[in-house]
């Protein structure tokens, strides 16, 4: 057991993380009286007075969500020298990647002995190759994924399949190694929402505007669904991002003026626009944690439309006879679940048939909306997914 007045310190990227995926787990560690201070990328006047409200003091460092810049990274490691010598932190729980690999080997130089990591997906780091710098930033990655994991206690991932990758690849013994079923869901903020009716069926993507993401696979498919029925109608929320991956601003423009797609942008509360949807689409091949929009999701009681890889399949519960559906020819490729379906990476001619499903059974629309809730309630709890983190960390 960690003594008592612990000071605890959380190293992020997007200031706002802090509050919106952490904002449950430091306020059971305030509770049990632990000091909390947390770290992210430059100011954020909104989340700041979130924390301090919690009774957190926020340190702003210089830390890039992504790429690799000696010079930069030469900052980030010195801000994070000069944040622990203030600090002084008898734990350092880090998540992504820079936090992760920086965190680690910064709070081993100051003699930090808990430190723990959080694996939130792979990102392109794991992914193929598109390009020769992009070889060597994944390259460079692994690397130092090594070298900043060795002073990790514990390392958090959030599915089985990065656990067994970084396992099997030598980044972390398996004893180190420990299983959450993700990130976890508050169930009392995102409740179970009324179904709307499906006279105009509404899918739902939300994410942010990369390739890996899908959105061209959602566009692509949702042009078919409209050559077939008259009666739906497909909304994309997210933003435009700097990775060199993103939709462009001029193709999101032809995709609305050709009427292909409602864009609502940036959404900070993300409730009333799945509460107004059918069915939750995300379509990616980014190699992530659990996608946090699939959770909230399910959570309100929403069919979800997603694919078969790491992270987005944990998310349908695949425990169902599929033979009942087999019948049926253009559903050869679909894996149909309890709370929705799964598709293939990249094949635009089964999410569009998965989508078409719908269409065909809406009985199931209502149907695998409660059983996410359900799933959700039952696998997603983060006051679960919590217990697990803090009994690791020696808080209970």
């Amino acid at each position: 057991m960690i003594k008592d007045c612990a000071t605890c310190l959380f190293i992020g990227v997007i200031p706002s993380s802090l509050v919106n995926f952490r904002g449950t787990l430091i306020e059971t560690m305030l509770a049990k009286g632990v000091k909390v201070c947390a770290a992210a990328n430059g100011r954020d006047s909104n989340t700041e007075a979130k924390l301090l409200a919690m009774g957190v003091q926020y340190f702003p460092l210089h830390i890039a969500r992504t790429g690799i810049n000696p010079l930069a990274d030469i900052v980030t490691i010195f801000d994070l020298i000069c944040l622990m010598r203030r600090v002084k932190p008898d734990i350092v729980m880090s998540h992504t990647i820079k936090p992760v690999i920086y965190g680690g080997f910064v709070a081993r130089l100051c003699g930090v002995r808990k430190v723990f990591s959080m694996i939130e997906g792979l990102g392109s780091v794991f992914m193929p190759y598109e390009s020769s710098i992009q070889a060597l930033y994944s390259i460079i990655a692994k690397m130092l994924y090594r070298i900043g994991l060795i002073a990790s206690k514990r390392v958090f991932f959030l599915n089985p399949d990065d656990l067994n990758q970084f396992v099997t690849e030598g980044y972390v013994s398996r004893q180190k190694a420990v299983l959450l079923n993700g990130i976890g869901i508050d169930l009392v903020y995102y409740t179970k929402e009324e179904m709307p009716e499906p006279s105009r069926l509404r899918f739902l993507m939300i994410a942010r505007l990369l390739k890996d993401k899908g959105v061209r696979e959602y566009i692509a498919a949702a042009k078919i669904v409209c050559a077939s029925y008259q009666n739906v109608e497909f909304i994309l929320a997210g933003d435009l991002d700097d990775n060199p991956s993103s939709i462009k601003q001029k193709e999101l423009d032809l995709w609305q003026r050709d009427r292909i797609v409602n864009h609502a942008g940036w959404v900070d509360d993300v409730r009333p626009l799945i509460r107004s949807c059918h069915i939750f689409i995300l379509p990616s091949y980014y190699r992530e944690g659990t996608p946090r929009t699939s959770l909230e999701a399910m959570a309100t009681g929403r069919a979800i439309i997603t694919t078969d890889m790491p992270g987005c399949r944990e998310t349908v519960d695949m425990s169902v006879d599929e033979s009942v559906w087999k019948k049926e020819e253009d559903v050869s490729k679909l894996k149909i679940g309890r709370n929705g379906i799964m598709v293939p990476p990249k094949d635009v001619e089964s999410l569009a048939a998965a989508m078409k499903f719908f269409f065909r059974h809406q009985e199931q629309i209502a149907i695998m909306g409660n059983e996410s809730r359900h799933y959700a309630e039952e696998r997603y709890d983060i006051h679960k997914v919590n217990i697990i983190i803090l009994r690791e960390m020696g808080l209970c």
